[in-house]
């Protein structure tokens, strides 16, 4: 069976290029929404990774500090330090403060 597309009025040329166009704008937009997707999930990926990151460094710190605050309070130093005049309220002896 031949085709023939002589026989075919305007109106059918138009509508069937309308159609294709419509096709080709509808396969556009589809590709543009996946693209759009995938790099709002690359993103969102992204910045997942950073804030466990970053938390995860922060918390190390904290954690670092409050061992080293509590080790530090724990010790003990085995100095006496000699008194000392003060200018107009007699002696007094010099204490070693440490974190109580």
């Amino acid at each position: 069976m031949q085709l023939d597309l002589t026989n075919l009025d305007i109106n059918t040329y138009v509508f069937i290029g309308t159609l294709v166009f419509g096709l080709i704008i509808a396969a556009f937009i589809t590709v543009a929404a996946m693209a759009a997707l995938a790099m709002v999930g690359a993103g969102s990926l992204a910045w997942y990774t950073v804030k466990t990151v970053l938390g995860g460094l922060v918390h190390g710190i904290n954690f670092a500090w409050d061992q080293l605050v509590h080790h530090a309070g724990k010790v003990e130093l085995p100095v006496e330090f000699p008194a000392q005049t003060a200018p107009s309220t007699g002696t007094y002896p010099r204490v070693a403060l440490r974190d109580s």
